[in-house]
């Protein structure tokens, strides 16, 4: 155990820390798995999933838990996996339906005002 004063605080500061980070580690394994099970699974929810992967990513970067560069390298790593998932899906082409087109939009444009003829200079 520490004796010197800011001894004592770096050891209550880092402790504090390592709460912090180890939360913040958790959020982005449980997104991470979240992605992974939706891309295997073929759920349509992947697109969400992947964002909120990308986000624990970034969150990561900003607090300092993970290096830029490999927050970088994963997030391509996810995206070439969404993009494999979503090429190997099977394509599932729904009946068109005929919609009703919305009604068209009154526009109530704003008449611009005339400019005003340059005044008349008078000879004295």
């Amino acid at each position: 155990m520490p004796i010197i004063k800011s001894a004592k605080k770096r050891v209550r500061t880092s402790a504090k820390a390592a709460i912090r980070n180890s939360k913040t580690k958790r959020s982005l394994k449980t997104a991470l798995k979240a992605f992974h099970k939706a891309i295997t699974g073929g759920s349509k929810e992947a697109r969400k999933s992947e964002s909120q992967a990308h986000s624990a990513l970034d969150k990561a970067a900003k607090k300092g838990v993970m290096h830029k560069n490999k927050v970088a390298r994963k997030k391509a790593q996810l995206a070439r996996a969404g993009k494999a998932a979503a090429s190997a899906a099977p394509k599932v082409k729904t009946p068109k339906t005929k919609t009703a087109k919305p009604a068209a939009k009154k526009t109530t444009a704003k008449k611009t005002a005339a400019k005003k003829p340059a005044a008349k200079k008078t000879a004295k």
